[in-house]
């Protein structure tokens, strides 16, 4: 969230900021000057009466003083209070109007970010590996998954509908042997802090990281007896986390750290899930784009003069599992008109997939400077200094566990239909160096 002061005293910068993000000031913002302006004037208007009713005051001393009758002018000094209070009460209510605004206001973009009107004006900044060069057309891991009996989609939308997966055996342990590998490279390598957070959240942890009010849609709300109300954000009802992103930061929500403990670096694995509303018909085939899919998140809280340089370590530390599984990618800088409603700057890591001849984004890496801090009132206390400050937040994927399995498949199939397993996984999967083609999955 932006700061209302920061608003208040620089609109015509933050009405330009919207403007390069493809935002309409004038519809985020609605009568946010007239309603200043109001306020102004009703505080304005109390200054005056204030120093009216001090000479009253004065009057009625002098009056009381020399025995004189002060009865009238002490009912004029009445009703000033009574003006003032209604002041008061109207200068209150124009700063809650004005600070209901602010939760829709999307972050503004950092200086560095390219001015961009669609993905398309995104800027690559980085690529990493060869892509690899086959003697056969080379399948997307839809049908490599399906021919190999690891992916089973059918079934998985017998139990649960469209945009879900199982995983069978060989595939399973492949699953699993990602999210062990990113998060002992993280911790041992990186020198991130494991977490295994809850996967169900209340309305105020979404509503610190960004997503309520704005993405309530996008959202898995469980049914609780009382229902969640744009608004209002309690500590007992319940959604599914769409990202780790969203426990991991609110870990410290309503907290101050010492500025000893910064910088903090969290990781966990968790599911993640995902309406994917506005997607129909988008990423239909395999597993691009799901309900749910399995990630290892990355999160930092940062000092602001530090955070930018942690984008570049966070950043780096995802691409580093890419480097050593040995998959192609390529960091793009995300335009203003690209970026995620609460970040400042965010690169995104787009994986090689042979199959499919594309890029695919499997990390999002972001600065959200204060904007998730000052939502969920997490601050630090700066040595030497007795006031507290707003800190920043940072996130990505380090990886989205699900996009990297089927990279795998894509990158690392052979012309007999099997698939090779990435040296630095052969460990996590027993030893086995190759996933071959078995018999039909279960009763098939």
């Amino acid at each position: 969230m932006l700061d209302l002061a920061f608003v208040r005293a620089n609109l015509p910068v933050v009405e330009g900021k919207l403007r390069v993000r493809g935002q309409d000031p004038a519809a985020l913002l609605g009568d946010f000057l007239a309603i200043d302006a109001h306020r102004r004037e009703r505080i304005t208007e109390a200054e005056q009466l204030k120093a009216q009713r001090n000479k009253l005051s004065e009057e009625v001393g002098k009056l009381k003083k020399a025995g004189q009758d002060a009865t009238a002018v002490m009912e004029e000094t009445r009703l000033l209070k009574e003006k003032l209070e209604a002041l008061d009460a109207a200068a209150k209510e124009a700063e809650e109007q004005l600070r209901a605004i602010l939760p829709r206001i999307p972050n503004l973009p950092h200086e560095s970010v390219p001015v961009g009107k669609s993905e398309h004006d995104n800027v690559e900044i980085k690529r990493w590996g060869e892509q690899p060069k086959f003697d056969f057309e080379p399948k997307p891991h839809w049908e490599i998954g399906e021919a190999l009996g690891i992916l089973d989609l059918e079934r998985a939308a017998k139990l649960s509908g469209a945009r879900f997966a199982v995983y069978w055996a060989a595939g399973a342990r492949l699953e699993r042997a990602l999210i062990n590998f990113m998060l002992d490279t993280h911790t041992r390598e990186h020198g991130y802090t494991e977490v295994l957070p809850p996967f169900m959240v209340n309305s105020k942890s979404l509503f610190g990281t960004g997503q309520l009010p704005k993405f309530a849609e996008d959202l898995f709300r469980c049914v609780d007896e009382q229902g969640y109300q744009e608004g209002q954000y309690r500590e007992n009802d319940h959604w599914l986390i769409p990202t780790a992103e969203v426990p991991l930061t609110n870990l410290h929500r309503d907290e101050v750290l010492d500025e000893a403990e910064l910088t903090k670096s969290l990781t966990a694995y968790t599911p993640c899930f995902r309406s994917e509303a506005g997607s129909y018909g988008k990423d239909v085939r395999g597993i691009i784009r799901q309900h749910q899919f399995q990630k290892v998140e990355l999160v930092k809280f940062a000092k602001p003069e530090e955070s930018y340089n942690e984008l570049e370590k966070l950043t780096a530390n995802a691409e580093g599992i890419l480097e050593k599984l040995g998959l192609p990618y390529r960091r793009m800088l995300l335009c203003t008109a690209d970026m995620g409603f609460s970040s400042a700057k965010t690169y995104d890591l787009e994986v090689w997939l042979p199959g499919q001849g594309l890029y695919r984004e499997i990390s999002s890496c972001s600065n959200c400077e204060a904007f998730q801090a000052r939502r969920a009132n997490i601050r630090y206390r700066p040595q030497g200094k007795g006031k507290t400050e707003f800190l920043h937040t940072l996130n990505g994927s380090g990886l989205a566990t699900g996009r990297t399995w089927l990279a795998i498949l894509e990158n690392y199939q052979q012309a007999d239909g099997s698939v090779r397993v990435p040296e630095v996984l052969v460990p996590y999967m027993g030893g086995q160096t190759v996933i071959e083609p078995r018999a039909a999955i279960a009763s098939k």
